[in-house]
């Protein structure tokens, strides 16, 4: 079946809950697409036959395996979570002749109600230390995990850190204490690929307004790597035709199904369908814009409790073995294609769009428990066109007054100087010349909209500014994060604070002679 999607989403009694509008997983789906693997695995979760693994239960998990292997795992903290529980983290590093190993990074649970990515983590620590199989891996990478990232989140199975903010929104204005601890320890590490482990819902109201009794997703995972423009191209291809493509191959040995990452969103009444990520918001792009391969990995698993949970875990692991396998089969190109990235030389994205068209998507149809294809309106993140541009500085330079941004810029990863001395300096200012403040709080603040204008000057610049030069390895970090239009940058989440006429306390020094500091 082919059509050409239309659906809007009517609500015809608003005291209908969320609870209400989605279908549960039936028997007949469960088996049909997604009967359960019969492997043995012993992670927490699996020793009792109700709930998910609770930290409680974990720490003792992560000591056993520690004090079994001290010569090959390192269990530290990077911080606590808003109710006083310490948050892992896990390093392995076995002894090897191998000196310049490759850097992965692994995380898990940032969202609490994603239960298989946890899971799935701690059973690919265990694998890696008991199962030899995995010793080569362990004899050519240094392995970086945060198997339970929002504590407190997932010891209530919710979304979100106690605050009520989701740390997967937080990755530019930091604003969470979790996201600040989470950050640092991923910047000090300094990965060369980073993947991040959730859980989609394969049962989203859009679907359910298609068919006769509506669609569900047919596929056990999905890709979510960046389209974003300041990853360099090289990068991004490495990314998506080689580690991705890598995965996806992998899972088909196994009998696991994969696809890119799809969302909806409404347009004009019509369900448009979201591939990709370009947000720095969240770690897909985060991680890609700090200048190493990065891919969100998305089980299908958002309540459906336990159903397939084996197979759950198993996918999360899988993809962490194949994404591991393929970091040391191609470890020249990963080392020559980040070496180049980080030269890279070109103008500044700021914004850009999604490549519009259409797209056949699969589902499973739950009046007919059969799969369909249909013709879906999407949008292509991982084929963005830039719509405002400017030249890439020399350096960004930012008054004293501005300490709060470069707090957040060290957590990021970026390196900053300050002069020594006062200095006269010509550069490029930033006048507003559209401004708009949001009238409702997004993840705990009032977003800013505006529009900036560049004008030369000579300015007197006091001892203290700080200096941020734009050769140098987070970049990409850089200019999502100080350009004021950037839609994830300090100025769209008030760190940076604007109003119309003003002229922001941020410069662009375009000269190449660098600066004393």
């Amino acid at each position: 079946m082919k059509s050409l999607i239309k659906y809007s989403l009517i609500l015809a009694f608003p005291g209908i809950g969320l609870a209400q509008v989605f279908n549960p997983q039936n028997k007949k789906v469960t088996e049909k697409f997604f009967p359960e693997f019969s492997q043995k695995i012993t992670t927490p979760a699996f020793q009792k036959k109700k709930g998910f693994t609770k930290y409680e239960e974990m720490m003792p998990f992560l000591q056993s395996l520690e004090n079994k292997h001290k010569n090959i795992m390192k269990l530290s903290f990077v911080g606590e979570s808003q109710k006083g529980k310490k948050i892992p983290l896990v390093i392995l590093n076995k002894t090897s002749a191998v000196e310049d190993k490759i850097k992965v990074w692994i995380q898990g649970g940032i969202h609490g109600n994603e239960p298989a990515s946890t899971e799935g983590v701690l059973y690919m620590i265990q694998e890696l230390l008991e199962n030899p199989e995995y010793s080569e891996l362990l004899d050519q990478l240094e392995i970086g995990i945060i198997p339970m990232a929002n504590i407190d989140g997932y010891e209530v199975q919710e979304r979100t850190a106690a605050n009520g903010m989701d740390l997967n929104r937080d990755q530019t204005k930091l604003m969470v204490p979790e996201s600040v601890y989470l950050k640092q320890a991923f910047s000090d590490f300094n990965a060369e690929v980073a993947v991040d482990f959730h859980e989609f819902h394969p049962f989203r109201a859009d679907y359910l307004q298609m068919g006769k009794a509506g669609y569900t997703v047919p596929y056990d995972v999905m890709f979510l790597y960046s389209g974003n423009l300041n990853v360099p191209g090289s990068l991004r291809e490495l990314t998506e035709n080689t580690f991705v493509k890598n995965a996806e191959k992998f899972l088909g040995e196994h009998q696991l199904s994969a696809h890119d990452y799809f969302t909806t969103s409404k347009d004009d009444g019509y369900t448009v369908f979201n591939l990709g990520s370009i947000n720095a918001r969240a770690s897909a792009t985060s991680y890609a814009l700090s200048n190493c391969v990065s891919s969100l990995i998305e089980v299908r698993g958002i309540d459906i409790g336990k159903t397939s949970f084996k197979r759950r875990v198993s996918t999360t692991f899988l993809i962490a073995v194949s994404y591991m396998q393929t970091a040391v089969k191609e470890k020249e190109k990963l080392r020559a294609v980040l070496k180049d990235a980080q030269q890279e030389n070109k103008d500044v994205i700021i914004r850009s769009s999604r490549k519009p068209g259409k797209k056949e998507l699969k589902f499973i149809d739950l009046s007919t428990n059969e799969m369909v294809t249909e013709e879906v309106s999407v949008r292509n993140a991982l084929r963005s066109r830039p719509v405002l541009t400017r030249p890439m500085p020399t350096a960004y330079l930012i008054l004293p007054s501005g300490k709060n941004m470069i707090e957040k810029l060290k957590t990021l990863g970026v390196k900053v100087a300050q002069t020594q001395q006062p200095e006269k300096l010509d550069v490029e200012n930033y006048i507003v010349t559209k401004y708009k403040k949001a009238s409702v709080k997004f993840e705990g603040t009032f977003g800013q909209t505006l529009s900036t204008e560049n004008h030369p000057v000579t300015k007197d610049f006091p001892a203290g500014t700080y200096i941020i030069y734009t050769d140098q390895k987070n970049k990409g970090l850089i200019f999502e994060t100080i350009e004021p239009e950037a839609d994830n940058g300090f100025a769209a989440y008030g760190v940076l604070k604007a109003a119309l006429g003003e002229e922001l306390p941020v410069y662009r020094y375009m000269n190449s002679k660098l600066l004393s500091n």
